[in-house]
Order: structure tokens, then C-alpha cells, then sequence
């Protein structure tokens, strides 16, 4: 199989993209395929045997200067001044401007490539290259959720009409996603979303669920753990992600014991530490930022506690790398975690989303108990194992390229 992997930002430290990216078209090539990835910057972190065409953009959400002003010289076609343009408006250009590079780049190397697989992109230019070319399409989850959460958390209407500017690409998201071949999403829960958000049709939306590394993210036994130490991962510092519910949590257990949070990633910035800083608990609260795997893993292991405390989520990434560390895990029931994470006390102790009194609740609980803490975290693991490995994802992948592949013929026949 020939596979043209296509996402718009492919490097692991931007989130959950990046990692899909590396790991997948890792398993894939593993399984004998041949794989080529199509981004954008920042360029993604690839194994060898994986092919990589860069899809230069202007960049103009460089973490060093971001909402830059290129240079003159920089603009070398019309998607250039486009995305441009769109960016001085307040839109978030690149899922569209990345998709019309990526037809641009493909469209003489179409017969090289048995077919297309987007990663939530859900640009115009995949139409265009649907014309040709079989075309799937993951999306790990709707933004419009997204969207509706960072709305309903602005502050003032002026901040409201500049999310909504913002968000206008998830109308283009959606009308691509209503009519390409084959949408993969990532959970049961995601499914629903898809099909009720886009008005996907519910035949075309199948589930194939991400995976985890285990001989990465393993149990370290020569690490010792930290009393009272809780980790969690914050891809963003965006209201979905619920880092502020878990700073209150921790503030109310801080009053009566040792207890020290640590946040990893990009999430875990200035404002985790202005919320630490107002509930008066800035010397228990350490901001990682971002940090390569093995540094998490090892993080994972001087962990007693892992948590994932997300307003929703389409999968979790962070969730399944905790559990495959054998850390036990609280997260919420928000999205498609309960059906990630499992049962209610058995891999992993469950609260509702927002709530931070029952949060506080299964902290204590995990940090009073040993041996719960020594059972949830052994039958995490083993969760991930049986259910949510990369090599298992790659599998179920290929069957979905060889359906829609069966499927071309027949829909090329009935538009002729």
C-alpha cells in the first residue's frame, strides 16, 4: 500500500497531530507499507523508512513570533497573500491554504500514491484531490466543541466575535467532511460527534481508536515515586482542558497535607501559574513545559497519581501513555474518556467534568490507598495492551484503505 499521510502541522511538540503522524506512519511502514508524509511547519519527527515532503507555508504561528509580518520576498503565489490576509482578519488560515498547497504538491504525483489520508485538515484542496484520487480522513474530534466551550468561557462579546472569526474554518471543515469517501475517528464518543456535528453520514464514519508505544511508555522500576506528587499533561491552556478545575482541586487538598502538581506541556504556562498563584498554592504547583518522551516517562514514574482532568476529549492521548506507565489515573467522564480509561475503579477512578470538590474526592482517595493505587495502576496497563497499541491502529487502518480502495471503481462507475 501506498499511503500519502497528509497534516498541516506534523511535529509531536504541537500535540496530539504530531504524535498521530510519527506513530502511525511508523506502524505502517512496519507493516510493510510505504508512507510519505505531506506537512506543514513545524515539520514532524519521522522514523527512517518513512518518506517527508515539507509543505512550506509563511509560518506565521512561530511559537518565537507569532501573528509575525513576513517579508516581502516571502509571498510567492496567491495562497501565500491568502493566508496571509486571512490571518490580519482574525481567521485561523491554515487548514484551508494547507490543504490547497498539499493538492498543489500531489497533483503530478498522484499515480504514485494509492491514496490519500488526511489528518484533520478537512480543506477545500482535498476535494480537489478526491477528483483522482481516493481520499479518507481522520478527525480526532469535531472543533466546533472546541469552539462552543472557548465562546461560552469568553469574557467579554468582543473577545466572543473574535473566537467566532477564529473558528470560522470548522464551517469548511464540515462541509468537506459531509462529502469525502471515508472519515476515521478515533473513539465511539468521537463517532457520535462527528456525525451529529458535521451531519456526517453515519455509514461513512468508522472508528479506528489511536495507540500508545508500551516498550516507551512502560513502568520504571528503578525510579522512585514522590509522595504526594500528581502529574497531568496540558496541551493547551484552552477552558476544555480543565487545568484551572484541577489547580482548585489541588488548592482544596494543599490546606491539609503535602501535595505537589506537576504540568507538562505547552498548556502549563503564565496563566497555571496566575490561577496557582490566586488560590496561594504557587509552591506546589511545577511547570515542565514541553518535554520529550523518555523525560514523561520518567515524570510518569516518580508520579503516585496521573490525571486527565478534560471538559471533553475525543480520545486522549495522555490518558492511555499514564495507564501504559502503569500510574493510576483520575480523569473525568467528559467525551470519550470513560470508554478510553474504562470502568469506574477499576483502571481508573472517574468524576464529572468541572467539578472540582469530587476531584479533590478521588485524589485523596488514590493518595490514602496503596494498594488502590497498585491495582488501578497494574489494570491500566493492562487495558492498553489488550486494546491500544499503534501496531493494532496501523491494522485496522489498512483495512479501512483496502475498503474505500474496493469502494473506488464502484463510485467512479455511478458518476460516469
Amino acid at each position: 500500500m501506498r499511503v500519502a499521510l497528509l497534516s498541516y502541522r506534523g511535529h509531536p511538540h504541537v500535540g496530539g497531530q504530531g504524535v498521530y503522524v510519527h506513530y502511525l506512519s511508523r506502524a505502517l511502514t512496519e507493516l510493510g507499507h510505504r508512507v510519505e508524509v505531506f506537512s506543514g511547519p513545524p515539520y514532524p519527527d519521522l522514523v527512517a523508512g518513512v518518506g517527508f515532503s515539507a509543505v512550506p507555508s509563511l509560518d506565521l504561528y512561530r511559537p518565537d513570533d507569532p501573528f509575525r509580518r513576513p517579508a516581502l520576498e516571502e509571498f510567492r503565489s496567491g495562497v501565500d497573500v491568502l493566508e496571509y490576509a486571512l490571518m490580519c482578519s482574525a481567521a485561523f488560515p491554515e487548514p484551508l491554504t494547507f490543504s490547497l498547497r498539499a493538492h498543489r504538491a500531489l497533483r503530478q504525483r498522484l499515480e504514485a500514491f494509492d491514496l490519500v489520508h488526511d489528518n484533520q485538515c478537512l480543506g477545500y484542496g482535498l476535494l480537489a484531490l478526491q477528483r483522482r484520487c481516493p481520499v479518507l480522513a481522520t478527525i480526532h474530534h469535531p472543533i466546533t466543541i472546541d469552539r462552543r466551550h472557548e465562546i461560552a468561557d469568553a469574557p467579554t462579546k468582543k473577545r466572543s466575535a473574535t473566537l467566532r472569526r477564529w473558528y470560522a474554518f470548522t464551517r469548511m471543515q464540515g462541509r468537506v467532511a459531509r462529502r469525502l469517501q471515508r472519515i476515521v475517528t478515533v473513539s465511539e464518543s468521537a463517532r457520535s460527534d462527528v456525525v451529529r456535528e458535521f451531519k456526517v453520514a453515519p455509514e461513512r464514519a468508522v472508528v479506528v481508536h489511536n495507540g500508545v508505544d508500551p516498550d516507551l511508555f512502560r513502568p520504571l522500576a528503578e525510579v522512585a515515586e514522590i509522595p504526594g506528587r500528581i502529574i497531568t499533561l496540558a496541551s493547551s491552556a484552552a477552558p476544555m482542558k480543565g487545568l484551572p478545575v484541577l489547580i482548585e482541586a489541588v488548592a482544596k487538598i494543599a490546606t491539609e497535607r503535602e501535595i505537589e502538581l506537576v504540568v507538562v506541556g505547552k498548556g502549563g504556562d503564565g496563566d497555571a501559574l496566575r490561577l496557582a498563584e490566586r488560590f496561594g498554592i504557587e509552591d506546589h504547583v511545577t511547570l515542565m513545559g514541553r518535554v520529550d518522551d523518555l523525560r514523561l516517562v520518567e515524570l510518569f514514574a516518580t508520579s503516585e497519581i496521573a490525571v486527565v482532568p478534560s471538559l471533553y476529549e475525543g480520545f486522549s492521548l495522555p490518558a492511555v501513555e499514564a495507564m501504559a506507565c502503569r500510574v493510576p489515573l483520575v480523569a473525568t467522564r467528559g467525551g470519550a474518556l470513560p470508554e478510553v480509561v474504562g470502568a469506574d475503579g477499576d483502571t481508573a477512578l472517574l468524576v464529572a467534568p468541572g467539578d472540582a470538590d469530587e476531584l479533590a474526592l478521588a485524589l485523596r482517595r488514590l493518595l490514602d490507598d496503596a494498594a488502590l493505587r497498585r491495582r488501578t495502576g497494574e489494570a491500566g496497563r493492562t487495558r492498553v495492551l489488550q486494546r491500544f497499541t499503534w501496531r493494532a491502529a496501523a491494522q485496522a487502518m489498512v483495512e479501512q484503505y483496502l475498503e474505500i480502495l474496493e469502494q473506488e471503481p464502484r463510485e467512479r462507475a455511478r458518476s460516469c
